[in-house]
């Protein structure tokens, strides 16, 4: 065999080797990629959803509606993002505190009982709240803000009939109380009843017609 034959020999030895190396893995890389994304998109999706609940939570918290806040710490303790997670336990420890310190204070005026009564209500304990709410009216009847806070029982506590009819008192005695109503989280079990709509927004049938 000639030195050329040799060579040539040798050459296509090597090329041979480069045809069967195998090539850089693109198409898994590419593969791969979309499952990081998707995995990342999950993540931001449920970290915006314990975002959106401790927002929730911290609102009520913050005027002091402990009993309602509390459940919403509870599941913003079950999410992604651990930091929220640290802040909702801190803030459940405190309404944990809160609820049991509760003391019954002194009780003599129609506000008094008013006063105890809102505050039982942000405690969850609507049976005793409705108690006082009721001496609290029959001490002064007239007094709107004591019927509006009725109304927001009857609510919470899934009687629409009473709530919207209280409501629509307290909005007679007092109209202002009508916008107070459209943004308070107490109706929000009232929302999709149309009768509840037309009580706030009276002026749109008035558009309407």
């Amino acid at each position: 065999m000639t030195a050329r034959n040799k060579s040539a020999k040798r050459l296509g030895g090597r090329s041979s080797s480069r045809r069967t190396s195998k090539p850089i893995k693109t198409k898994e890389l590419q593969s791969s990629a979309p499952a990081r994304s998707k995995a990342q998109e999950a993540y931001d999706q449920a970290a915006h959803q314990q975002l959106k609940l401790y927002e929730e939570a911290l609102a009520l918290f913050q005027v002091q509606k402990f009993n309602r806040a509390r459940p919403l710490f509870v599941r913003v303790l079950e999410g992604v993002n651990k930091e929220l997670g640290d802040r909702a336990r801190m803030h459940l420890h405190i309404c944990d505190q809160r609820m049991e310190r509760y003391t019954v204070p002194q009780l003599r005026s129609a506000e008094d009982h008013y006063t105890h009564g809102v505050a039982l209500m942000n405690l969850g304990r609507w049976d005793e709240a409705r108690e006082h709410l009721d001496r609290a009216h029959k001490s002064s009847p007239k007094s709107d803000h004591i019927i509006y806070a009725m109304a927001a029982l009857d609510c919470l506590c899934g009687e629409a009939e009473s709530a919207m009819k209280n409501l629509a008192i307290a909005m007679q005695l007092r109209p202002e109380n009508r916008y107070l109503a459209r943004n308070d989280p107490d109706f929000a079990f009232l929302q999709e009843d149309p009768r509840f709509t037309e009580i706030l927004y009276p002026e749109r049938d008035t558009a309407s017609g």
